[in-house]
């Protein structure tokens, strides 16, 4: 009689979205252009001024901005006009394809892990949503609007930020995929219960607003890597590398998803590393 299979093991690579997958900002790509600004007049002249003006919350503001420059140029935000606008994102090499995740999962499945992608972020949910990978993910976790009978956005309705990130990591854990669930989110669920646990977890973000996740990813026994724009400065390859010295970060890759590039080596080999601590390695 031939052995029953052992079903998979849940196992969650999440991500950042902006610099992490993409380069820069989504907002910068087409949705900042058709409000008549540059980037550095929405971020430099207009949100960070008016933030501090009103001591508010970073993310919250620039999606108000987002909000009240489009009105004055007659062009009210819609769910579907900020999917449009996700849609030429700046994806890293090797994720426009969509082969990164396949080939993650077909090499978490011959590890005996079933590979779960998420994303954490400060960014929009309905620009990932309209993104050529948004079928990848199992679940998006990202600012969001709120939306009138139009479908036309009047007020944010989630902001995550730096600090805000690091409660997404156990909404994963506990396979709690909305906002708004509080009372699972709090409640004490044993770890042998729970359908992802944190050793089971790899985190790719991009640097400062990310570190708080990273440092708690590091702790609980998790894997956190550091990815940087292999176009960007010395200078901010420094400040990524400088995560790893201050043990924030237990690796530092640049932003190429292809085949055989730093990052699918280490996300491999951390699978790999998965499976052993979970006697999943296959039989010769």
């Amino acid at each position: 009689m031939a052995d029953t299979p052992r079903p998979l093991l849940k196992t969650a690579i999440i991500y950042d979205f902006d610099g992490t997958l993409a380069r820069g900002n989504m907002q910068e790509v087409s949705f900042i252009p058709s409000i008549g600004m540059t980037p550095a007049q929405f971020w430099n002249e207009t949100v960070r001024p008016r933030t501090i003006a009103a001591d508010g919350d970073g993310i919250l503001m620039y999606m108000q901005m987002m909000l009240l420059a489009a009105r004055e140029q007659g062009t009210p935000v819609t769910r579907q006009t900020l999917r449009d606008h996700g849609r030429d994102v700046a994806l890293f090499e090797g994720l426009r394809d969509g082969s990164w995740f396949d080939r993650m999962n077909a090499f978490g499945a011959q590890y005996g892990l079933e590979i779960e992608h998420y994303i954490i972020s400060a960014g929009l949910t309905e620009m990932i949503e309209g993104c050529p990978i948004a079928e990848a993910f199992t679940h998006v976790f990202a600012s969001k609007y709120a939306y009138d009978a139009d479908d036309v956005a009047v007020w944010p309705a989630v902001g995550v930020n730096y600090t805000t990130k690091t409660q997404y990591l156990f909404r994963i854990n506990k396979g709690v995929h909305n906002h708004w669930e509080d009372e699972r989110i709090n409640r004490f669920i044993p770890d042998e219960e729970r359908p992802i646990p944190f050793d089971r977890m790899i985190f790719l973000g991009d640097g400062d607003t990310d570190v708080p996740t990273m440092k708690m990813m590091h702790t609980k026994g998790g894997f956190s890597i550091a990815v940087y724009d292999p176009d960007s400065t010395p200078r901010d390859h420094d400040k990524i590398h400088r995560l790893i010295s201050e043990d924030r970060v237990n690796f530092v890759a640049a932003g190429d998803y292809r085949e055989g590039s730093p990052v699918d080596l280490i996300v491999k080999g951390l699978i790999g590393r998965m499976a052993v601590n979970y006697s999943r390695m296959p039989a010769d």
